[in-house]
């Protein structure tokens, strides 16, 4: 909130130097970066802000352009731009959550650039926007987190937490072992590593660090996967474990928030091999905490350009890209043949709408119908209350300093938006026009509705179709190296997380889906079979595993029967949902051998 408030600065300095409509574009450049301003470590910010920054930016500049050659008031080109655009840009947006913040900033700024009526040149325009989402991430990396540890530099104090969440999570699941729990807080904890995968996975400015604490961190991410693995089998055996268990972990949490040693460890209890395996798992991880320097980190294996343009060109990419280029295009006819000066407002707010990873569609037009409505109310009360631009700067800024807190619920985020968003407007010498922004979002809610729901050539629910492929493949490969190579500890842990990534992904588009209208949820039928088989095969891949790294005893024939029990539950519930199992055969022959 600190960092939101404090975005409006440079718009400050350009109304104090008698500048106001060179303050919108870096007013919005702020204003989308804090959309895009999420907790977590300070490296994994620069992706996740500065590379939708230089899309906007590309996307005015673009705009700029558009409206130059006289192209902002056309029945035929604009829309036919906006709406190759949007498949483009909606295909890319399909492949992760960056990608989509770039998509939809592109596609906005494109929109605001080729209909806002701005004096500055569109080069201009492009730098002011790049500069307020600038200046937002330098705060993003300079000022310090509240309550960090001093013996620890500030600038971990993002990642230091997100790798003792690991160790908290392993801990809870450990006390969760035997009850009604237990299967929640075994997906917080695969949640917990995955916000720490990508804490500590961002981009670097030297090509090894240099950094003692930095080392000591990633060493102790590394050491938490064992305890992972076994807090996992342990979960999946049901049996109550003693509150002591769970202290051993607790302490590793609290050793990484503040950057001291392990601290005394829980007598052993290696009473099984998933006992014996989290024992030799904390030893493992003290004797890494009480070392004065870390390893060199790892780090994640980056995708490929040519990965990347395969998912977006996806069955998965195209239908979602298709969805929002017939959006962009629908709702820039209707704006054009209105006739209205502010015809970007309608075009923008669909762009809004139709991003993929807001909610279901019904729900997100639903909140942004409420929240447009809440906003205009709002600021038309400001309006009586207000009446220099310093003030407005002030509504500015404190919309920006809310804009942390409301991006928790659409609803509340479009009712700041639309305040933060008309101040400009007025700020830059129009009239607000609240009544009509009303009536144009409303329009879009309709369009994106609409557009949302018409039938399309070729069968529906290719996301949902190819999260599953994706979950499914990552399972068996996981299955077949367990089988195959039990001693490669580090292998195994990094198929262990690509599988449980993969599973987390799958049901956050099974849910999304599966909460849309019906027309739409019924194309995501028996999904949830699936993913409810490819979890109950991970978690005994896992217990395998641990059994399998015992010296006593190889596989139990138990884990062995279910294994293949599993195996068999998924060949069927992916019959029913695609007419046939997408994986069959390598993994259960090894089973029975």
């Amino acid at each position: 909130m600190t960092r939101g408030g404090l975005a409006s600065l440079p718009l400050l300095a350009l109304v104090l130097a008698d500048r106001p409509t060179a303050g919108i574009p870096a007013a919005l450049g702020a204003m989308l970066a804090g959309i895009n301003d999420r907790p977590g470590g300070r490296r994994a910010a620069i992706p996740r802000i500065g590379l939708p920054a230089l899309a906007g930016s590309a996307g005015l500049l673009l705009g700029s352009m558009i409206a130059a050659t006289g192209g902002g008031r056309s029945l035929v080109i604009l829309p036919a731009l906006f709406g190759l655009l949007g498949l483009v840009a909606g295909a890319i947006s399909s492949t992760g959550p960056v990608a989509s913040a770039c998509g939809t900033q592109v596609l906005v700024t494109v929109v605001i650039g080729a209909g806002m009526p701005l004096p500055e040149p569109g080069p201009a325009r492009a730098l002011l926007f790049l500069a307020g989402a600038s200046w937002l991430l330098l705060l993003r990396l300079l000022l310090p987190s509240p309550g960090r540890t001093r013996s620890v530099p500030f600038r971990f104090d993002g990642e230091r937490d997100a790798v003792a969440a690991v160790y908290e999570a392993v801990a809870r699941l450990l006390d969760a072992s035997g009850g009604p729990r237990a299967r929640q807080a075994r997906a917080a904890l695969s949640a917990a590593l995955d916000q720490a995968q990508d804490a500590l996975a961002g981009p670097r400015l030297r090509r090894y660090a240099s950094s003692a604490a930095e080392r000591r961190l990633h060493a102790r991410y590394a050491a938490a996967f064992p305890l992972v693995e076994a807090a996992t089998a342990l979960a999946w055996a049901g049996t109550p474990l003693p509150a002591r268990i769970a202290e051993g972990p607790r302490g590793l949490a609290t050793a990484v928030r503040t950057g001291g040693g392990c601290g005394p460890l829980p007598a052993p209890a290696r009473t099984d091999a998933g006992l014996a395996a989290l024992d030799d798992a904390l030893l493992r991880a003290a004797t890494v905490f009480d070392r004065p320097h870390g390893v060199l980190p790892g780090g994640r294996r980056g995708r490929s350009s040519a990965g990347l343009f395969k998912r977006a060109w996806s069955a998965a990419g195209r239908e979602y890209g298709l969805r929002v280029a017939l959006c962009c295009a629908t709702s820039t006819v209707v704006a054009q043949w209105l006739h209205h000066e502010h015809w970007y407002w309608l075009p923008a707010t669909t762009v809004f709408l139709v991003k993929p990873d807001l909610g279901p569609l019904a729900s997100r037009v639903v909140c942004r119908a409420v929240g447009t409505v809440g906003g205009a109310a709002l600021f038309g009360a400001l309006t009586l209350l207000v009446s220099g631009p310093l003030q407005l700067v002030a509504v500015v800024a404190l919309c920006g300093a809310l804009l942390p807190v409301a991006t928790r619920h659409f609803a509340v985020q479009t009712s700041v938006v639309t305040v933060l968003v008309l101040s400009l407007v007025l700020l830059g010498g129009e009239p607000p026009a609240a009544s009509a922004r009303v009536v144009e979002s409303l329009l879009a809610c309709a369009t994106v509705l609409l557009v949302g729901h018409l039938p399309l050539p070729g069968r529906r629910g290719h996301g949902v179709r190819a999260a599953l492929d994706t979950a499914v493949g990552a399972a068996h490969r996981y299955l077949g190296h367990v089988l195959r190579t039990p001693e490669d500890d580090a292998g195994r842990g990094a198929l262990r997380r690509d599988a449980y990534r993969s599973l987390a992904a799958a049901r956050t588009v099974i849910d999304v889906s599966a909460a849309e209208l019906p027309r739409v949820a019924r194309h995501s039928a028996g999904s949830e079979g699936v993913a409810g088989a490819v979890e109950r095969l991970i978690d005994t891949t896992t217990a395998c595993a641990v059994q399998l790294a015992h010296p006593s005893a190889g596989l139990p024939r138990s884990h062995a029967e279910m294994l293949l029990a599993h195996l068999t539950e998924l060949e069927r519930a992916q019959a029913v949902t695609r007419g046939a199992p997408a994986w069959t055969g390598a993994p259960r022959a090894r089973i029975s051998g």
